[in-house]
């Protein structure tokens, strides 16, 4: 019977995508009956409050601060949301301000400025909603006194080349921001202040998607100059960057609000979807397509082209013993890689990860690994992600290109664009991470 693996790969992800949808994860976690709203198992009467924003950042915001609109109607006051550019949605009371991801820009900054502005006369009887999604942390980038943009910009260049896992990142974010790391809840404060999240974090940390600016922060500055001294960048940074957090660690900085805090007395948070969601998705599609899926782990990370050979080895595994699941096999993963950059092209983690399980499944007929990111953006590129069967690397010496040259180089993205292998999806306007599919749907015999 004939089949398409590339076919079947795009509708498993697409369901992923789809579970992870902003307004539905919202819709499903609050709902209105008069004067009340309930919040997940909590529930707060409008009559108590003399103003409802939403305030918020990321790149599934709009369309969660649609939700929001639609389920308030004329009880939402106002507020100020940013996004990614391309991102933004009608939205008939927020103001939705673009700004630049994952390097921020001075846009971003403005945004910033004008949510604390908002803010900053909170009182009692004000509810606050604050939206969080993926990429939230690069669309606020409001430096501490002392530090500029520029230098903002630097390190965040700096750790995304090193291979910093994102915790590792947003924990040093944390610290040389004026809003993240629980700043935004000190400037909300007394007011009732609820967080929805989109999770697109490993293990849904509150305080490291976009960096927790209306959370408690349980990492230090001390933690700070361990991760540059872990990845050797310390004299890479901007030397005020560095200043400035050896002068937190002596004490000469305030450190992040911490748990205890009085601000937080008036705070709660909960996620509305996940990795876990999608995945779960994602392996029901599997099944109605005729495969006996299996979902390994929403908590994959490590360097790209490391996960990418485990991936296909276990391919491997399962066209020779039928382990862990029996063919047609479809494995799903879920989580967040990191590329350490050693050469000039253009790329991301999922398209990396593609090329590299190319090589190690290279000849072999009837499987197929695919990655994509659910924000629809994999690096500084128009490419979700990309595919990767047994004749990919056939088909592209056929045409003069050199699959390992091209890894080599972290230039994915123009050794898929040559062999159609792009996976392309446009502005997905969610983010819970990277979805991996792997497919075996013939017994073939290891060469």
């Amino acid at each position: 019977m004939p089949y398409d693996l590339k076919k079947d790969a795009r509708q498993i992800f697409e369901a992923g995508l789809r579970a992870a949808d902003p307004r539905d994860s919202i819709k499903r976690m609050v709902t209105k009956n008069g004067t009340v709203i309930t919040i997940g198992t909590k529930s707060y009467n409008l009559d108590d409050y003399e103003r409802v924003l939403v305030v918020g950042t990321g790149k599934a915001a709009a369309p969660m601060a649609q939700a929001l609109e639609d389920i308030l109607g004329p009880a939402l006051t106002g507020g100020i949301i940013t996004t990614k550019y391309g991102h933004s949605l009608p939205l008939a009371t927020v103001v939705c301000i673009e700004a630049a991801h994952p390097v921020p820009d001075e846009a971003g900054m403005k945004g910033s400025h004008r949510i604390l502005e908002l803010l900053e006369g909170t009182g009692e009887r004000d509810l606050i909603l604050c939206i969080i999604s993926g990429g939230g942390s690069a669309l606020v980038p409001l430096p501490v006194a002392g530090l500029t943009l520029e230098d903002k910009q630097k390190t965040t260049q700096e750790l995304l080349a090193c291979g910093a896992t994102i915790h590792e990142i947003n924990a040093i974010r944390k610290h040389i921001s004026g809003i993240k790391g629980g700043k935004l809840a000190r400037t909300a404060y007394p007011g009732t202040l609820v967080t929805l999240m989109l999770s697109d974090v490993i293990g849904d940390n509150f305080d490291v998607i976009a960096s927790g600016p209306t959370v408690p922060d349980e990492s230090t500055f001390a933690d700070c100059l361990a991760i540059l001294e872990k990845y050797d960048i310390s004299g890479t940074i901007p030397p005020k960057v560095l200043t400035y957090l050896k002068r937190g660690i002596a004490g000469d900085e305030p450190e992040t609000p911490k748990p205890g805090d009085p601000v937080f007395t008036k705070t709660d948070a909960l996620i509305v979807g996940s990795a876990s969601l999608s995945l779960a998705a994602a392996h029901a599609e599997a099944a109605h397509l005729g495969y006996n899926s299996l979902i390994l782990s929403s908590f994959i990370e490590g360097e790209t082209k490391d996960v990418a050979r485990v991936h296909a080895a276990i391919v491997k595994e399962i066209l020779k013993s039928g382990n862990p699941v029996a063919v047609p096999a479809c494995v799903i993963s879920g989580g967040e890689t990191t590329v350490t950059l050693h050469g000039s092209g253009l790329g991301g983690r999922n398209m990396e990860f593609a090329l590299a399980a190319a090589i190690e499944i290279n000849n072999l007929e009837g499987v197929l690994i695919m990655s994509g990111g659910t924000d629809g953006t994999d690096g500084p590129t128009d490419a979700a992600g990309a595919f990767a069967d047994g004749s990919t690397l056939r088909r592209a010496a056929a045409k003069g290109y050199n699959a390992a040259e091209y890894l080599r180089n972290n230039d994915s993205y123009h050794f898929f664009e040559h062999i159609d292998g792009l996976l392309k999806t446009g502005p997905t306007m969610t983010n819970v991470m990277d979805l991996r599919i792997c497919l075996v749907r013939s017994v073939y015999a290891l060469p």
